[in-house]
């Protein structure tokens, strides 16, 4: 198949490409940090209790992301390249936090597994930037209908079908792809309020240093 006039690749190969980003996007932002979360608190390891709970408020500018696509808001492109740097910065920022894993035992299982996951992260996050920006061309609401737009939708639009599902069955309402983007948009005021609130207090006055971040 020739390379599509408008994307570098085939767009078979293309397509391939998204899905495999979404599947490592599941595994290395959702199944991993939740799985060490449970470890690290079981194991009563404060330090990466704290880091991963750090990367949970960051992470949740990807669940934002996922609700401004499913309503196809162009917004939710430039968000997905943000996010990713943004949890790539997260894990490794702290001084403090960095200091205390270091100290731990190298080779034990559960330090050992933390710093893989740090690491497929950091790989996962500056890749996979550079790849979600190549769908910045679907900034144009115009562009969203071609190939290589829509297939970065299906996978929210997949979600979008499950979600209302459930909800409509637990809670017996519905849950729409206009609704979906109004929790994004309330969602979103009120992460880049929290973010600018810690940039500009208490950034200046903590440092790299983790606390009640």
């Amino acid at each position: 198949m020739a390379p599509s006039r408008t994307w570098p690749v085939p767009e078979a190969l293309y397509r391939t490409l998204v899905w495999l980003d979404y599947r490592l996007a599941v595994l290395i932002t959702v199944g991993m940090p939740l799985v060490l979360l449970v470890w690290a608190s079981l194991r009563r390891e404060g330090a990466m209790v704290r880091l991963l709970g750090i990367y949970w408020k960051l992470a949740s500018l990807l669940l934002i992301t996922t609700l401004l696509l499913i309503d196809r808001r162009p917004a939710g492109f430039i968000l997905a390249v943000i996010a990713q740097l943004l949890l790539v910065v997260g894990v490794w920022f702290w001084v403090d936090l960095n200091e205390e894993l270091e100290d731990l035992p190298p080779w034990r299982a559960l330090p050992l597994t933390l710093r893989i996951w740090r690491w497929s992260l950091t790989l996962w996050g500056l890749v996979g930037a550079l790849f979600s920006a190549t769908a910045l061309r679907c900034l144009a609401k115009a562009a969203l209908a071609a190939p290589g737009c829509a297939v970065w939708l299906q996978p929210p639009l997949g979600l979008q079908q499950h979600l209302a599902r459930v909800l409509g069955f637990v809670f017996g309402g519905t849950w729409t792809p206009t609704l979906a983007a109004f929790v994004g948009w309330v969602g979103l005021v009120g992460y880049v309020v929290g973010l600018l609130q810690w940039l500009l207090v208490r950034l200046p006055k903590m440092g790299r240093v983790a606390g009640g971040f």
